[in-house]
């Protein structure tokens, strides 16, 4: 059988039921949680007063139940301007903490891969052609054309692992008095906290669900591990709803406890597991501080409520948020949750962005109040700011976005205006398929300082090394340097997958977001199980603290 022959129809999600054997790149058909819109959840009515009544129910979506994300097929909504991001010059701060930063500061990095200048890789730009046929045909292996089913990238699909709508079924598990309102706000307390905890499960570990005692691992299984500790109340401190997440609950919560919930332990050690811990007890302590968004009690789903009465909210027949508002809540709301090591200026962190040698660099300047990580060998001045040398990112956030926009369209039937804002996510199964293809090669010296940093690793963690793999920090030029490029090469990908499917596609186009659900980060994890099918890792291993990856 082929490399992209179908075996039949039987739906199969990403991820399976644990790590997928390399001939899962013959599976079949995945349509799992695509066909779970049977929920009798109705979308609410709205006025011009924005919500003429937030619990009662209008008519029936079409775009499925609750469980089931829309696709970015669904009608099109009115075109509205969205607001600039901070003038750099003026406020470095906020331009680097700007959605629209990523893109635009990754395309430097980007440029000079096309030019094969990078420090840290050799680029063969003659292997894109590959990745694109590589892509484009698993998409077709998965679903039918003109692909108009491929949901947008998102937590939900991680939890309908095994062919499961786990969250369909939750919600129908709430009392009839559980508003429409509350249950968005469930549903958003559960993403986020999965979300922040989805930073890569080591080889190691695997989760048993207490539901079907059934094994799963990476990010489906903290995925459902996540749920079940939701479920169980272990992050709520109401005894009236153990289905919520808020700040006393987080602020006490243990690395005993976690480890606990995620049955880590000997043998089945999660990597990164106290940084992870200390994420949730951070973002306790963010919910506390930040009343506006999430409220005297401190919830996550407070959002909701911040977002719906929102000045910039547009009500027609729908209503219309600009992703922006939802952006400046996670930012500036969760600001506080990222370690104190990371990259900031003056004082403020930025989170989720780096110091890049492949930026342009400020001339070294002995009085200078702020870093330059990499100064200019040349000492002389060269008009470059210090804040450009840093490369954003904001993984997490933007794959909260991504994840936390699914209930809130589906439930609340509210529509996101600008999520082509969002980029494709620089991480490492989608870094990894440029490398496993041939577009990326990491450079000999690299190579050599990335294995010495493995084999300490192994020595210091007690890991048997069955495949060997360059691995470096979260911080290191080599990995920074990736997930710049990552960001330019998938909105490449895009267009060129779009090209390839032309036919099929019948006039549609697929987003950004449905590659990245049907076909990069898929793709990237297919490879990686095919390139080292002993631990099915990436090609290059990050010794992460659970908080970035």
């Amino acid at each position: 059988m082929g490399l992209f022959s179908r075996r039949g129809r039987t739906p199969k999600p990403v991820g399976g039921d644990g790590p997928m054997p390399a001939q899962s790149l013959n599976s079949s058909k995945s349509k799992t949680s695509l066909n779970s819109g049977s929920s009798s959840i109705k979308s609410p009515g709205f006025s011009s007063n924005r919500i003429m009544n937030r619990t009662s129910a209008g008519t029936t979506s079409t775009t499925g139940g609750p469980g089931t994300p829309p696709t970015p097929f669904s009608p099109a909504i009115p075109r509205i301007d969205m607001p600039k991001p901070p003038d750099p010059q003026l406020d470095p701060v906020g331009y680097l903490r700007s959605l629209g930063a990523v893109r635009a500061r990754s395309k430097i990095v980007t440029d000079k891969a096309l030019r094969n200048e990078l420090n840290h890789f050799d680029v063969d730009m003659s292997k894109f052609g590959d990745v694109v046929s590589f892509v484009a045909n698993i998409i077709k292996r998965d679903y039918d054309a003109p692909f108009t089913t491929i949901p947008p990238h998102g937590r939900h699909q991680h939890f309908a692992v095994g062919g499961r709508d786990r969250v369909a079924h939750l919600l129908s598990t709430f009392p009839a008095d559980v508003d429409n309102t509350e249950k968005c706000r469930r549903m958003i307390d559960l993403f986020l906290v999965s979300v922040l905890l989805d930073a890569g499960a080591g080889t190691k570990w695997s989760y048993k669900s207490g539901d079907n005692g059934r094994i799963y691992r990476r990010s489906e299984g903290i995925a459902v591990a996540s749920l079940e500790m939701f479920k169980t109340g272990m992050f709520s401190s109401d005894s009236n709803n153990k289905f919520q997440v808020d700040k006393e609950a987080l602020k006490n919560l243990t690395v005993e406890q976690l480890a606990q919930g995620l049955q880590s332990g000997p043998g089945n050690e999660m990597a990164g597991l106290e940084g992870r811990a200390q994420l949730l007890i951070r973002l306790g302590h963010a919910l506390e501080g930040n009343k506006d968004y999430f409220g005297d009690n401190g919830r996550p789903g407070n959002m909701l409520d911040h977002i719906l009465d929102h000045p910039a909210v547009q009500v027609s027949s729908v209503m219309i948020v600009p992703l922006p508002v939802l952006w400046n809540i996670l930012m500036n709301g969760l600001a506080p949750i990222w370690p104190p090591s990371r990259t900031a200026i003056n004082g403020v962190s930025l989170g989720d962005a780096w110091p890049c040698s492949s930026m342009p660099q400020p001339a070294q300047s002995p009085s200078s109040p702020t870093f330059s990580p990499f100064p200019n060998t040349t000492g002389q001045s060269n008009g470059v700011a210090p804040w450009e040398s840093i490369l954003p990112f904001h993984k997490l956030t933007q794959w909260l976005t991504y994840s936390l926009m699914q209930p809130m369209q589906s439930i609340m039937k509210i529509h996101f205006a600008g999520q082509e804002l969002l980029t494709g996510l620089p991480e490492y199964r989608n870094g990894g398929l440029f490398i496993d293809m041939g577009v990326l090669n990491l450079k000999p010296a690299d190579m050599e300082r990335g294995l010495a940093h493995y084999e300490e690793y192994c020595q210091r963690s007690g890991t048997k090394a069955n495949e060997v793999a360059p691995m470096f920090d979260p911080g290191d030029d080599v990995v920074v340097e990736w997930r710049g490029v990552t960001v330019g090469f998938l909105d490449r990908l895009r267009v060129e997958v779009n090209e390839a499917l032309r036919n099929e596609l019948a006039g549609n186009e697929l987003s950004l977001a449905q590659v990245l659900e049907a076909g990069s980060w898929k793709g990237g994890r297919e490879i990686a199980e095919v390139s080292r099918p002993n631990t099915k890792e990436p090609p290059i291993l990050i010794d992460s603290d659970g908080t970035v990856f």
